[in-house]
């Protein structure tokens, strides 16, 4: 698939970053238009509605999601593994994009709800290939969804696990059943 035009890309970055620190609210098409440095001609051409730009950012994070379920079917460590150790919000495309995202589904958006529904269930089933038990394969998806939550809450970025992530991979292998 051919990128997407620098100004549609434009757009959904001006999007993501009013809606981080202003709320939906703002995230008007003029703001979006003035934020990204386009005209709102040039906006509307891309994304003619809201729901047009809604639309675009729940595409946007679903790819991303994507790319991220890829490289954690074919990381070394193991899906599990992988999900635990980048459960950290360290400020990159897609953390930003879902947590713009989820600041549209607190609204009752359902687009935005449907795309943070995919996304889990696309992790949860790149974890399910290597965990075979359903509720084990939920179980380590809650244990990085809480240190996702307490990384992203606690204001700090980071690209490293937190350093008690080895105890918590540990839980993880008891869970799965899986022996060293």
């Amino acid at each position: 698939m051919p990128p997407a035009p620098a100004a549609r890309a434009k757009l959904l970055d001006a999007f993501v970053t009013i809606l981080l620190e202003q709320g939906e609210r703002a995230a008007t098409l003029d703001a979006v238009a003035a934020t990204a440095g386009v005209s709102k001609g040039g906006l509307l051409y891309h994304f003619p509605t809201k729901d047009a730009l809604v639309e675009g950012l729940a595409e946007h994070v679903e790819a991303l999601a994507a790319e991220d379920v890829e490289q954690m079917s074919s990381a070394p460590e193991g899906p599990a593994a992988y999900y635990i150790r980048t459960s950290v919000y360290a400020d990159t495309p897609l953390d930003q994009a879902i947590i713009a995202t989820t600041r549209l589904s607190q609204t009752a958006n359902p687009r935005a709800r449907q795309a943070l529904r995919r996304i889990r269930q696309g992790w949860l089933d790149a974890l399910s290939v290597e965990v075979t038990d359903p509720a084990a394969a939920r179980a380590v998806m809650l244990i990085g969804d809480g240190l996702y939550y307490g990384a992203a809450m606690s204001g700090e970025t980071s690209e490293t696990p937190p350093e008690d992530v080895g105890e918590l991979l540990e839980v993880v292998r008891r869970i799965t059943g899986e022996r060293d």
